[in-house]
């Protein structure tokens, strides 16, 4: 593969699952989910968003319109080389796979949705996030940075510990939230609730019941709007917003599995 994917998992697989990381996040924290779907019959590829990763100074600068863009490029280089091609995203990386399946709706084969990022309304957010969009819709906002703090999107203690520990390191992802990546996910999302109806493609939507970040809000109003006929949505209850990290990983493992089989209709490649 050319594209410039962050890490692949090729077994000569037919079908292929192209994964998202959330903002601020890296392509690390899809990797045990795209091992797990890797091992069980799916060429598994993570784009590294602009702005993220060994890049981090250009979120300052970048669009949602560039995170499209990456995406898109990204997706039109598996389907040249795939009869199926899945996404999958966590946070940020489920809305992008939302506008994916909005302008590619023939060719998404199903969407896996983790913790659909539309509003930024969850528990976590301090008392002053209802100012926000003053801040956001001025110069202020390439200034000001929100803190990642406690509980760093984890129920499960010990996750969340070992979370805090690796945040240090840049491939883990970033300690902060600049504003200007709110505006930016934020017009993203705007963008992408003006056209849901245009998704036609299976659809599978997990969200935490408890999540610190976006409240089920978000998962539901897609549930509610998406025009396709086979579409499904899980509410977890013993998780935060990193649902493929928390108390229940192995069952969203599982019912994104599940999910990717049903829709499936190409076997898994044979070992020689």
């Amino acid at each position: 593969m050319s594209f410039g994917f962050q890490f692949v998992s090729e077994q000569n697989n037919k079908r292929a699952v192209l994964l998202c990381h959330g903002l601020t996040g890296s392509p690390f924290e899809m990797k045990k989910f795209g091992k797990y779907v890797a091992d069980n019959g799916y060429d598994t590829f993570c784009v590294c968003l602009p702005g993220h990763g060994e890049k981090q100074a250009e979120i300052y600068t970048v669009t949602y319109e560039e995170w499209q863009s990456h995406m898109e490029e990204a997706f039109q280089y598996l389907c040249e080389n795939y009869e199926e091609v899945f996404v999958a995203g966590l946070c940020l990386g489920a809305v992008l796979s939302l506008s994916l399946a909005e302008k590619y709706k023939d060719k998404v084969k199903g969407i896996a949705s983790f913790s659909t990022t539309l509003y930024l309304d969850g528990w976590r957010l301090p008392w002053y996030s209802c100012f926000m969009p003053i801040g956001l819709n001025t110069i202020f906002r390439y200034y000001y940075t929100y803190p990642e703090c406690e509980p760093y999107g984890v129920k499960n203690e010990r996750t969340r510990a070992s979370i805090k520990k690796i945040l240090s390191k840049a491939e883990a992802g970033m300690d902060n939230y600049p504003m200007c990546a709110f505006h930016e996910l934020l017009e993203l999302s705007r963008d992408v609730r003006s056209q849901l109806e245009e998704i036609t493609s299976p659809i599978l939507l997990i969200h935490s019941k408890d999540d610190d970040l976006t409240s089920v809000r978000s998962a539901k109003e897609v549930y509610a709007k998406v025009s396709s006929t086979d579409k499904e949505l899980v509410i977890l209850k013993d998780s935060y917003h990193m649902v493929l990290y928390d108390n229940e990983k192995e069952f969203v493992y599982n019912k994104a599995l599940e999910f990717f089989n049903k829709h499936s209709r190409c076997e898994e490649a044979v070992a020689v």
